[in-house]
């Protein structure tokens, strides 16, 4: 539920201060190329069962980034599939989707200065188990690095946006659309202990202008360690509030994954 939000947020950022209590000291801005490499990757994790009950939990994602002097930008692509299939009885097998989601994120930063930035963020949401046809959501804004050297990067950000989304409505019966503008409020994170793991967070509140009370909460938390060059061992906690949920459906949606990752 909700605090299992703050949780996330709270002791990520207690972590950022516990692993940079020297922030102050090395707090040099990392060199910037001025024609940066696109970074990428793609990760896959694969979940099986087979016995009394059948499982299957499968999600993978796509991410690029690229940091120049002015210019930063971030693109990125994920989706999960699962179900689980159990027999009655009398033999009989029934199957439950238990996750089918696909999101896709664009953001592009504008730096004014070495820490002092403006942003526009573009997010697009399917996800069938929740009965959410479509959420897309668009947001500029400013942002600022409170940290920001060769191993960590802190950044808040805040702008106003627009949410517009379909939703089934399962007592009805029929399909709802939305329209509304919001705040987002959001946070980046990210430590390296070293060249081969990192840890990183970010989350986002996304609250209604006009009625507050209709608000959305997206958090991220992980862990990453490299088994070669090219591929690493991810796993990560995904963390979707919806205050005000399609009806019949959960306020909360909670993933834990870890997937094997391949660098390029």
């Amino acid at each position: 539920m909700i605090k299992l939000h703050s949780l996330l947020v709270v002791g990520a950022l207690a972590l950022a201060a516990f692993a940079v209590p020297s922030a102050t000291a090395q707090d040099k801005a990392p060199t910037i190329a001025t024609n940066p490499p696109w970074v990428s990757s793609a990760s896959m994790g694969l979940t099986l069962t087979r016995g009394n009950s059948k499982t299957l939990l499968f999600a993978a994602d796509l991410k690029t980034e690229r940091k120049g002097p002015k210019n930063e930008l971030a693109f990125g692509a994920d989706g999960t599939y699962g179900e689980t299939t159990t027999k009655d009885s009398d033999g009989n097998e029934n199957t439950d989707r238990t996750s089918g989601s696909a999101h896709a994120f664009g953001q592009w930063n504008y730096l004014f200065t070495e820490r002092f930035y403006g942003y526009a963020r573009l997010d697009g949401l399917h996800d069938a188990v929740a009965n959410i046809h479509y959420r897309v959501s668009f947001s500029p804004g400013v942002g600022y690095y409170f940290i920001k050297n060769k191993t960590t990067y802190l950044a808040g950000e805040v702008g106003p946006g627009f949410v517009t989304e379909r939703v089934h409505n399962d007592r009805r019966n029929r399909d709802d659309d939305q329209e509304y503008m919001t705040v987002r409020f959001a946070d980046r994170f990210e430590h390296k202990f070293s060249d081969t793991v990192r840890i990183w967070q970010t989350a986002e509140f996304l609250p209604q202008i006009d009625y507050w009370r209709n608000y959305i909460i997206n958090a991220e938390v992980g862990v990453e360690a490299a088994l070669s060059k090219r591929l690493a061992l991810r796993t990560y906690v995904q963390d979707t509030y919806d205050n005000e949920p399609a009806q019949g459906r959960k306020k909360n949606d909670l993933k834990w994954i870890t997937a094997l990752a391949y660098k390029f």
